[in-house]
C-alpha cells in the first residue's frame, strides 16, 4: 500500500522583499534563504512600454500573498518610471482588477 507523502511547507520567516533585476527584467523575492525564488519577468515592448508576462511562485508558497508583492511592486515601476503597460500575465491583470489605483489603470494598454 502507497504511503502519503508528506510535503513540509517552508516558512517564509520574515517580511518579503522584492527585488528588482533591471537588467535581467524580473522582480523577485528570495525564500526563505534557500535557493527558491518567485519572480515576475517583464520585456520591454517599445521604448516606454513594457510587458509584464509571466509571475511564478513556486507550489510550496503558493496563497502567502507573494505575487501580490510581486504584481505591486511591478506595477510602482510602471508608475514610477511613466512607463505604459501590457499585461499579458493573468496574475497581473487580476492584481490591478482587485487594486483599481488610478495610477496603475492610467499606464494600462488594451
Amino acid at each position: 500500500m502507497a504511503q502519503a507523502a508528506h510535503m513540509s511547507v517552508p516558512d517564509l520567516g520574515s517580511a518579503i522583499r522584492v527585488e528588482h533585476d533591471r537588467k535581467r527584467r524580473q522582480f523577485t523575492v528570495r525564500l526563505n534563504g534557500s535557493h527558491d525564488h518567485a519572480v515576475l519577468l517583464y520585456e520591454y515592448v517599445g521604448k516606454r512600454t513594457v510587458d509584464l508576462q509571466h509571475t511564478e511562485v513556486p507550489d510550496a508558497y503558493r496563497g502567502r500573498g507573494i505575487a501580490k508583492h510581486l504584481a505591486k511592486a511591478a506595477m510602482d515601476f510602471v508608475v514610477e518610471e511613466g512607463l505604459k503597460a501590457h499585461l499579458t500575465c493573468w496574475y497581473i491583470q487580476k492584481y490591478v482588477k482587485e487594486n483599481p489605483k488610478p495610477q496603475y489603470l492610467e499606464c494600462i494598454l488594451h
